[in-house]
């Protein structure tokens, strides 16, 4: 029993059926927000873990098989992408100012809000690339000085209060279009972000898979480049 409990089967088996179970809970519950699968697969798989005591380095690395797949599903958002290129054409400039600004706020409130609460250089450095897709953020922290295992958390923070709290932004910002809807989540929540925003319809899911992908991109170069310059 010890072996299965410390085998990639178990690990890969315990994730996946998390996330099947929360599934199931999220659509029979009408899908509250607090619900989400990566809310709730999440909490079940920690349950389990330390339930079971088993140490998390270990489990980690036993489902890294299911981490290597994050770098080929972010690419496959190009078929979203590819299936609204027109709509995606006709709003090019408010996309590209949208991208630039949001990003460089993204990033700056993150890192004064961490530096005027105290954290350390190094807290601060992992935090600037908090709302970026998990694969591109880590290789940000990584090249700027940060600890991936905060950026990590941070990313799935940022992701999580972004689906639990859309809805209620949207309503008073009044805004119902799909486009700005789904560009607001992949801008700000990432990867979590888009799999909420493919629920609410196709085209909210493809511009939120544009914002996910633009935003690393431009973070990828912006980041290590602004920190350069101010160091």
């Amino acid at each position: 029993m010890t072996d299965l409990l410390h085998s990639p089967l178990f690990a890969i088996t315990l994730v996946l059926a998390a996330y099947q179970l929360s599934s199931w809970l999220y659509r029979k519950l009408r899908q509250p927000a607090f619900l989400h699968p990566t809310i709730a697969g999440a909490i079940l798989v920690a349950a389990a873990v330390f339930t079971l005591d088993i140490d998390f380095a270990t489990f980690e690395n036993d489902a890294r098989w299911l981490t290597f797949w994050l770098g080929p599903a972010t690419v496959a958002l190009a078929i979203p992408l590819y299936q609204q290129l027109p709509l995606i054409k006709r709003m090019a400039l408010p996309i590209v100012v949208t991208v630039a600004l949001g990003g460089i706020f993204a990033c700056l409130s993150a890192v004064f809000l961490a530096h005027w609460l105290g954290g350390s250089e190094t807290t601060v450095l992992s935090l600037t690339a908090k709302s970026v897709t998990t694969p591109i953020a880590i290789g940000i922290s990584e090249s700027v000085g940060g600890l991936s295992s905060v950026t990590a958390s941070a990313v799935i923070l940022t992701g999580i209060v972004g689906i639990v709290f859309v809805n209620l932004v949207m309503r008073i910002c009044g805004v119902k279009d799909d486009r700005i809807w789904g560009f607001a989540l992949g801008l700000s929540a990432h990867a979590i972000g888009t799999a909420r925003a493919f629920e609410r319809s196709p085209v909210a899911g493809a511009f939120s898979s544009l914002a996910l992908c633009l935003t690393g991109s431009y973070s990828a170069i912006f980041i290590p480049l602004a920190l350069q310059y101010i160091r």
